[in-house]
């Protein structure tokens, strides 16, 4: 698991966003596609894609909650994907994941709102024999970065590979994370993560404007950087 020396709180998500391209573009990613978790993933993905010069796109997800304490992860979707459970939270809970079925139907229909919000009727890009880059502002329980793996690996069919980068994660949660993806890149690990925001001086909740704008800023630049650059 790669790991960079960095001083928190970062300012905001594009500096985040800024010092993992940094890392990124040191590495070996001959064909990369960024896929950014929105919403906060995308605003980090776009110094991302730029600095690798390579084309940038969303890939949606949604958290599965418990259904009178929504906030309460039991575990994401991710479109392309399959539900996927915290099967230990579950079991605590004394719970199997088909009672949580007509959230995740909701989350669903949540989700495939959210894909035309942002791509329209335009497809997910080809991701089979692709070096995808999925990049999140950060990582606390993994769910949802969980799900957004799986898909990946869905869509390529196992041709390609797969790279999660995040600013700051929690160590477990990384740690857990390697077992899904080739790599997993995190600047920072901070002792006493108890949530995304405390590693931000700055973490605006955004919008889908907000993430629409920040897609047409990252296209607009694609292909820009790049290993030369």
């Amino acid at each position: 698991m790669a790991r960079a020396r960095v001083r928190l709180p970062f300012a905001d998500r594009t500096e985040a966003g800024e010092l993992l391209a940094e890392v990124l573009h040191g590495m070996d990613v001959p064909d990369p596609v960024v896929l950014a978790l929105p919403r906060g993933g995308v605003e980090v993905a776009v110094p991302v894609a730029a600095r690798l010069g390579a084309p940038l796109d969303v890939l949606v997800t949604r958290k599965i909650g418990l259904p009178r304490q929504p906030e309460l992860g039991l575990g994401a979707i991710a479109e392309g994907g399959e539900p996927v459970f915290d099967e230990e939270m579950l079991g605590r809970l004394g719970l199997d994941a088909g009672e949580l079925a007509p959230v995740a139907e909701r989350e669903r229909r949540e989700l495939e709102r959210r894909v035309r919000a942002y791509r329209g009727e335009r497809p997910l890009p080809g991701l089979a024999g692709r070096d995808v880059i999925v990049v999140d502002d950060g990582l606390a329980t993994g769910g949802t970065a969980r799900a957004a793996l799986r898909a990946v690996r869905r869509a390529q069919g196992g041709r390609g590979t797969v790279t999660l980068a995040v600013p700051v994660a929690a160590r477990d949660t990384a740690d857990l994370l390697r077992r899904e993806a080739d790599r997993v890149v995190v600047l920072a690990t901070p002792a006493g993560f108890r949530a995304v925001g405390q590693w931000y001086e700055l973490f605006d909740q955004l919008t889908d404007a907000d993430v629409l704008g920040l897609l047409r800023e990252g296209r607009a630049g694609e292909g820009s950087g790049g290993a030369g650059a």
